[in-house]
């Protein structure tokens, strides 16, 4: 589903990201992504999504080499990726149920089926009585859960989040979690950045961590991790 192998990141000559990161993600596991602020999460899960090369190293999707993919061929193969943003990232005069509704409008999805999936998931996540509502007119743990919801309504082939539960109570983050859970059990690879060692520690699933721009840290459950030279993997 995922490789890298001795990926090495930075932005424009600053400071190193990533550095030698090297690991795979078999097809249907679940992962949390752990590190500090400034760890390189959000780089390491802008590379999955096509938003960013690395500057050595490669890093393959869907078995293809990223660097190798054409640009007319860019667009089909995001659209098996859902991705979560930490900014949301909602389109402003689109209602909730709008914005949870544009990945299947662009999938050519029948009107119909839209309009019967799309406010059974906003219910899921708690915001039935929002769906004509327009972004700005909600809260920020409201606005995540659209977020969320837009995300996951195409059954992606690969999940990725950038900490999805960092604007919403603990009740709320735990009924999305086990949206993501069940989202994995039908078959989509997850990979969640998160802080939240609470939530880590209560769903259980294995970590990759980064620490000083390297993968330091991982269970291997569902993937295979290469470590780099003075850089121990080690359950955790």
């Amino acid at each position: 589903m995922v490789r890298f192998e001795n990926v090495f990141m930075r932005y424009d000559g600053g400071p190193v990201i990533l550095r030698d990161v090297s690991f795979e993600l078999e097809p249907g596991s679940f992962h949390f992504l752990t590190g500090g602020s400034g760890a390189g999460k959000s780089t390491l899960l802008r590379l999955m999504y096509l938003g960013a090369r690395p500057v050595s190293g490669r890093v393959h999707l869907f078995d293809r080499d990223i660097s190798k993919i054409r640009r007319s061929e860019r667009p089909a193969m995001r659209r098996r990726v859902g991705v979560v943003f930490q900014d949301f990232r909602l389109i402003p005069h689109l209602s909730a149920l709008d914005n949870v509704a544009l990945p299947l409008r662009i999938a050519g999805t029948r009107e119909a089926l839209i309009r019967e999936h799309v406010p059974e998931l906003l219910a899921w996540v708690g915001l039935s009585g929002h769906l004509d509502a327009l972004p700005a007119t909600l809260s920020g743990g409201q606005q995540q859960r659209i977020a969320i919801a837009r995300a996951v309504i195409g059954r992606p082939s690969l999940l990725l989040a950038d900490e999805p539960t960092g604007n919403v109570d603990d009740r709320i983050a735990i009924r999305l979690l086990y949206l993501f859970e069940e989202l994995n059990k039908m078959g989509t690879t997850v990979l969640i950045a998160t802080h939240n060692e609470s939530l880590v520690r209560r769903f259980d699933h294995p970590r990759l961590h980064l620490e000083g721009a390297r993968l330091t840290r991982a269970t291997v459950r569902g993937a295979t991790v290469s470590a780099p030279a003075g850089a121990a993997a080690r359950p955790g």
